[in-house]
């Protein structure tokens, strides 16, 4: 009877170790299903469209980077250095990449406009095809440089004009016992425009740790005015030479209203020399026409 029980026991712990060794392999085959169907699952929505994502962001933002990978190939580093010297002196109208491919896309429309017209246009007109392709593909290129030299005469003229009040206020801040840096928060609080913008982030990063005269020669560099930039250097000078700074303020604030009294009377004088040509070209036939006109009727009539 033990024998019997003591087989028995036997038999029945080798059935339940075969069981679950079975079950062990049966779930380890399905475990490795399920982690490859996982896989291709994952691999599937790599490779396939996100439809969540923006179209925008999908198709057009690659698009245009790919553009401005290749622009930034074939235009020389000089050429490129230039034009983010002058992106940052406009105060970033676009950002550089986005410049770049408003660039490609500019010779890629214009120009193709051209050499469609050199192309399909008759070969009578040779000189005129020749003519109208080589300025659209000429307009091409330029136009963009052209649209971001207006933007940086635009900024800098603002500068200039808001440049002595600004110095005005800076003086007079100073004078009544702010320090420097208090004086430019207060104006730059105050005041608006692309002078009181750059002035807040050469605060910024004075702020951040940066010294002081290098974040106003920063400031000079952005703005790219002379006039800001001879008030800069003559801050730092008198703060290096230990000269007092509101005497160094109100005499470059001085010197600023008379340059600024002094281009007013330039531009005063040139005035009527500038009048002529749209007089001689625009005006004066339309005067002589009236004039003359009812006489050279009367005298064709006569005859």
């Amino acid at each position: 009877m033990i024998i019997t029980l003591i087989m028995l026991t036997f038999f029945c712990a080798v059935m339940l170790l075969a069981i679950s060794v079975a079950n062990r392999g049966k779930s380890s085959v399905m475990e490795s299903r399920i982690q490859e169907f996982r896989r291709q699952t994952s691999v599937a929505d790599d490779l396939g469209p996100n439809l969540d994502v923006a179209f925008a962001d999908r198709v057009l933002k690659p698009g245009a980077e790919s553009v401005a990978r290749l622009v930034g190939r074939i235009l020389p580093q000089s050429m490129l250095a230039d034009v983010q010297h002058q992106l940052m002196v406009a105060g970033y109208p676009m950002k550089y990449n986005t410049y770049l491919t408003f660039w490609g896309l500019c010779v890629f429309l214009l120009g193709g406009m051209g050499f469609f017209i050199i192309v399909t246009v008759p070969s009578d007109a040779m000189i005129q095809k020749l003519i109208a392709g080589g300025i659209l593909i000429a307009l091409g290129f330029a136009f963009p440089r052209m649209w971001l030299k207006g933007k940086v005469k635009a900024k800098q003229k603002a500068v200039i004009r808001s440049l002595p009040d600004t110095m005005d206020l800076i003086t007079t801040c100073v004078e009544a016992g702010l320090g420097l840096d208090a004086a430019l928060a207060r104006v730059a609080e105050k005041g608006d425009g692309p002078l009181a913008d750059e002035m807040q982030h050469m605060l910024r990063d004075i702020a951040m740790g940066k010294l002081r005269r290098e974040a106003m020669t920063e400031l000079s560099d952005r703005a790219g005015v002379e006039e800001l930039t001879s008030f800069i250097n003559s801050i730092v000078q008198a703060e290096q030479l230990g000269v007092g700074v509101a005497q160094v303020l109100r005499v470059q604030s001085e010197q600023l209203r008379t340059q600024r009294r002094q281009k007013a009377e330039k531009q005063a004088h040139e005035a009527p020399i500038k009048m002529l040509f749209p007089l001689v070209l625009f005006v004066f036939p339309a005067f002589l026409g009236v004039i003359l006109g009812p006489a050279v009727i009367r005298i064709a009539t006569a005859f």
